[in-house]
């Protein structure tokens, strides 16, 4: 069996050339729209990930700024938050995590105005979500089920294994897919006999935070994996949570680290943010 392997960075240029597109014609109407950017501390993965988002908002035309603070107590954000939700020129507020261990984060990304929640975290967001609603759906998930339709593949009826359940991605991805009428078995890594479970998939999502966790025996054969670990292998390497080499010829599809699934949640950050521009929530 050959194993399909998706191009996250193909495919989010692509959607890239259509936001830009997008972008362009609201400035046409004298709209740009913004996206601000809140950071706190020095940790070198969110400064990364922070500058990745900032040229991203550049080569689409979204206008971008970053707030950032060597440290800060919790209402200075929520003062900051106050101002930006009132700001006519910001359409999306995100908070970058994690935040240092004395600052409460629901509160923090609950002070978020939800028409500018593009992170699809705020308890409004969530219960809209869970209601089938219209909404920001947080990006990591919204990527994969975004990709998952590029890809033309079916998800109704299917048996979808996730592995994971933070607010960031497992969780919000298991609603999302039951949404679409997915059977979801939503997982930890620490689920008793786990791999009685995953051998079970037809499409397997790893979230877990584990390099190298899932191996061949761990799927069943042609299933669909879908990578959305994002770890520091032992060389310092980014690596995901499946072990890509070891999955090749059983898995019928498989999401790479890096490459995958991680170019596409950051589109999916500008996708929002041009949703909230538009006034369509």
């Amino acid at each position: 069996m050959s194993t399909w392997i998706i191009d996250g960075t193909k495919i989010s240029n692509e959607w890239r050339l259509e936001l830009k597109a997008r972008v362009r014609k609201l400035k046409q109407r004298g709209i740009t729209p913004g996206l601000a950017i809140i950071l706190v501390g020095d940790n070198p993965a969110s400064r990364s990930f922070v500058r990745l988002k900032e040229k991203a908002c550049s080569d689409v035309g979204i206008h971008s700024e970053l707030h950032h603070f060597e440290s800060a107590d919790q209402d200075q954000l929520v003062g900051l938050i106050d101002q930006l939700n009132t700001a006519g020129h910001i359409h999306g507020i995100l908070v970058q995590l994690p935040l240092p261990g004395h600052i409460d984060p629901a509160s923090v990304v609950g002070a978020v105005s939800p028409t500018k929640d593009i992170d699809g975290l705020h308890p409004l967001s969530i219960g809209r979500l869970a209601t089938a609603q219209e909404t920001f759906h947080p990006c990591a998930p919204l990527a994969i089920t975004k990709m998952l339709q590029h890809e033309k593949i079916p998800i109704a009826g299917r048996h979808v294994v996730i592995i994971g359940k933070s607010n960031l991605i497992g969780k919000p991805l298991g609603t999302m897919l039951v949404n679409r009428d997915a059977t979801v078995t939503q997982c930890q890594s620490i689920t008793e006999d786990l791999f009685s479970l995953t051998r079970q998939a037809d499409i397997l999502i790893s979230a877990a935070g584990k390099a190298g966790f899932i191996g061949r025996e761990a799927i069943k054969p042609g299933a669909l994996v879908i990578d959305a670990g994002m770890n520091r292998g032992e060389d310092g390497g980014v690596c995901g949570d499946v072990d890509a080499d070891d999955v090749m010829g059983r898995a019928g599809l498989l999401t790479p680290v890096p490459g995958g699934i991680g170019p596409l949640t950051i589109t999916m950050l500008l996708h929002n943010t041009v949703k909230s521009a538009t006034g369509m929530f």
